[in-house]
């Protein structure tokens, strides 16, 4: 009987060496699997689901807070025993709770910092043991490629338990976010809905933004706030005080795409920049005039589109530049003005010096003064207006301040709109008047004095000592409304008891309006 042949031999050693690439490879796509589980699970052992109880502020009675509301959002767990989430997320809320993964827990927390412009908010749980129970997520130091991967964790209505999303990054652009602050966003096509708000965006086990918002006009568009701008705001907070970033305010710009105009600036046609055509910043040593074509901010080349180019595949609106190269408030730029170059320092500035202005999520000032609610004029974005046709009407067709100066910047220092949002209370005083023609007006005079600000009116009506006190409103056709001082004084105690009204002023008014006050006959 003779032995196997070389050929039967030769197909066993082949048989053989495959198995053993098959059992290497599922050895290797284990590992690999175990090791993308383990990754995964770690992702998702940082991700928490945060609660809260808003009571949002109630213009038309500012002397109270809207019926609470219970909201839910997603967080993310961060290196460095930090809880973030969506500042929009908690906003107004006097009560926050986080829940781990996988946790029937919820543990308190309170805001220690936010940045409302960037929508980010810090947490500090009240129980800090959920920081040795559970992984924190690491920063990445990059931005995403567009078309790469990501997936999105948080916890979106339609179920209790942890969402994995999976999406692509189609878009990275600087400009307007929320409140005219300006940064970052990246724009992606996964599933987002409401609760996926503060949810971590991944990509090869990093965190690369964090969720803000989603298109509601178009399926499957969100947005992100990148780990750059998450990375600057924490640094912010790390003194133990948000600041808030520089920018470029009071100016607008366009583009130098026309011959006669680049003729007017006198610029070569290889010269780039973007042109100064109105300055409206109250800095006295502000340095920008109009014709002025900036061509470079530090080191880097502005286009014609007013833009810079950050990475072979990706230009951003150059006002990108002006927060990362600020230095002691400044910014340095390259000018042309009449056609010579030249290097200056420019102020920058954190505040907004716009008339109608953001100024925190915090509860309307508020002074009753007899039937007349008065209240400072909060943030309102032309969107929100638009959203409401028949109060834009009406603003629009009385020639309300609301709108004919919703883009302004402040006349002088410390002006603002003081308005009453609802209707005169009911009391004997008011005969003849149109109580309900005060809603929506803003106050332009006290007795024939120019009306600056809520403060300056609550100091106006502690001091007057005239028989009458007479209100002009800016809105157009409306009444000029007068009332006996001593009368509308008496009326006031009375309104407040038959409306149940706690105090007169809000918190921050009650020692300016007792401060040397007149003791009136």
């Amino acid at each position: 009987m003779t032995g196997p042949s070389f050929k039967d031999a030769t197909i066993l050693a082949n048989h053989i060496l495959i198995r053993i690439q098959r059992l290497i490879l599922l050895l290797l796509l284990m590992t690999f699997t175990a090791g993308r589980a383990s990754a995964d699970d770690a992702v998702s052992r940082s991700a928490v689901k945060v609660f809260a109880t808003k009571r949002s502020p109630d213009l038309s009675k500012p002397w109270t807070k809207q019926a609470p509301q219970e909201v839910s959002g997603s967080g993310v767990i961060l290196d460095g025993q930090q809880i973030i989430t969506n500042s929009h997320v908690i906003a107004y809320a006097d009560q926050i709770y986080v829940q781990p993964y996988q946790s029937t827990e919820k543990i308190s927390c309170k805001v220690i910092f936010q940045a409302p412009g960037v929508d980010l908010a810090l947490l500090k749980p009240d129980d800090d043991s959920i920081f040795s129970q559970y992984p924190g997520l690491t920063l990445a130091d990059y931005l995403p490629e567009i078309k790469s991967t990501i997936n999105v964790y948080g916890y979106p209505v339609g179920g209790k338990e942890l969402s994995v999303t999976e999406g692509i990054v189609s878009r990275i652009e600087y400009g307007k976010l929320f409140y005219d602050t300006s940064g970052l966003i990246i724009q992606i096509d996964a599933a987002l809905n409401a609760g996926n708000s503060g949810g971590a965006a991944v990509s090869n086990g990093k965190m690369v933004g964090i969720v803000c918002s989603k298109l509601v006009t178009a399926e499957n568009i969100g947005y992100l706030i990148p780990a750059e701008e998450i990375s600057i705001f924490l640094k912010d907070c790390a003194d133990g005080r948000y600041d808030g970033q520089y920018a470029l305010r009071g100016v607008e710009m366009q583009t130098t795409e026309n011959d006669a105009l680049r003729k007017r600036l006198g610029i070569a046609k290889e010269t780039t920049g973007i042109m100064i055509s109105n300055v409206t910043n109250r800095d006295p040593n502000f340095n920008l005039k109009p014709f002025d074509l900036i061509t470079h901010i530090g080191s880097n080349v502005i286009d014609n589109e007013g833009n810079v180019r950050i990475k072979e595949n990706l230009r951003l609106s150059a006002g990108y530049l002006i927060p990362r190269t600020a230095r002691d408030g400044k910014v340095e730029m390259t000018v042309v003005r009449k056609g010579k170059a030249q290097k200056i320092n420019v102020p920058l500035s954190i505040e907004s010096q716009n008339l109608i202005r953001f100024k925190g999520f915090r509860y309307p000032r508020y002074f009753i003064y007899g039937p007349l609610v008065f209240c400072e004029v909060p943030y309102i974005e032309m969107k929100q207006l638009y959203s409401q046709e028949n109060a834009l009407l009406f603003l629009a067709a009385t020639g309300s301040p609301i709108v004919r100066r919703m883009n302004d910047t402040i006349a002088f220092e410390g002006e603002e709109l003081v308005g009453v949002f609802s209707p005169m209370f009911s009391n004997r005083i008011t005969k003849g008047y149109n109580t309900k023609a005060t809603g929506l007006g803003i106050v332009s005079h006290v007795n024939d004095v120019p009306v600056k600000n809520m403060t300056h009116l609550v100091e106006l009506l502690r001091d007057n000592k005239e028989q009458f006190v007479v209100f002009q409103f800016a809105n157009s056709q409306s009444e000029r409304v007068v009332f006996d001082r001593q009368e509308i004084e008496a009326a006031t105690e009375e309104i407040l008891s038959e409306n149940g009204i706690r105090n007169q002023y809000s918190d921050d008014l009650k020692d300016l309006w007792k401060k040397d006050l007149v003791k009136k006959q």
